[in-house]
């Protein structure tokens, strides 16, 4: 395939308008397929999306850094009182691993809700966890497209991290600039919570809502994802609708969250990137200084 004929595929109308007509066209004979085969009404989006919304109720109620401040302090009195033997507690809570230790807690619960609790969840549906958009086949086909993807926004990362906002919030983990190992612990968690982010909105939550809703299955997932932004700078909001909805194409185009994902993780690594370099700069130390 020529660059031109690559490039050709990004033309919206061939992008989006031929990819949804395909989803809904395929939606349409997978509707006909279940009523010929009796199955009735197609309960997966209804079950998928309560469950869904419940487990990012969770992890709002209960996966935040104030959650663990929370429970470290409990177990902080009970050892201070007495009753619980040792200082592990408050040698976390007043050691110097404390600030690293709430953002690995906020990650752990984005893989529990995100991946954990959806697997769960399709294995009590009986359905395979492997058809979520899962293939690798033909995931190479794309990787320009992903490339390319991520050029495009690197340019915006780099144009706004100039700014007072974008620098002043990531990366969510402060000390990121203290060693490598701070900086390199921290985006393993944050790389294991965009998977698992991926697999929720654009495997489970596209695969469980295309046979009744088609292309639009890829819109029914938009709010919920542009919500979980909520707290960052507005344009970065605003612009995770657009986000949702090339990935959620991209993903149904491609039968795969793998490119999306590669993409999610490249751009937030680069994010904090800048961010470090135009505040406390790049790690100069393998190990802390402790």
């Amino acid at each position: 395939m020529t660059w031109r004929e690559r490039i050709s595929e990004l033309h919206p109308r061939r992008f989006f308008l031929e990819t949804w007509r395909t989803m809904d066209a395929e939606a349409a004979e997978e509707r006909q397929a279940r009523k010929e085969a009796g199955l009735g009404w197609d309960w997966r989006p209804l079950f998928a999306l309560c469950a869904g919304t419940a487990f990012l109720t969770f992890m709002e109620y209960w996966g935040m850094p104030q959650d663990w401040d929370a429970i470290v302090e409990h177990f902080v009195d009970l050892e201070m009182a007495g009753d619980l033997d040792g200082r592990f507690w408050q040698d976390l809570r007043y050691g110097p691993w404390w600030r690293l230790s709430r953002h690995v807690y906020w990650a752990v619960w984005r893989v529990l809700g995100f991946l954990i609790l959806p697997v769960i969840a399709i294995k009590i549906a009986r359905l395979n966890v492997r058809d979520q958009n899962l293939a690798w086949k033909g995931t190479g086909e794309h990787f320009w497209m992903y490339g390319l993807a991520f050029v495009v926004v690197l340019a915006c990362v780099v144009a706004v991290s100039f700014t007072e906002g974008f620098s002043s919030y990531y990366p969510f983990y402060k000390l990121s600039h203290r060693s490598w190992f701070d900086f390199l612990f921290w985006e393993l968690f944050y790389i294991l919570q965009f998977l698992s982010l991926e697999f929720f909105f654009r495997g489970w939550w596209l695969r469980a809502g295309k046979t009744m809703m088609g292309s639009a299955a890829i819109f029914a997932m938009i709010p919920a994802y542009v919500m979980i932004h909520f707290g960052k700078e507005m344009p970065e909001t605003l612009a995770a609708i657009f986000a949702g909805v090339f990935l959620g194409t991209l993903a149904m185009r491609t039968r795969s969250i793998w490119g999306g994902f590669m993409v999610h993780c490249l751009v937030a690594i680069s994010m904090d990137i800048a961010a470090l370099l135009q505040t406390d700069g790049l790690p100069t130390r393998w190990w802390p200084d402790l």
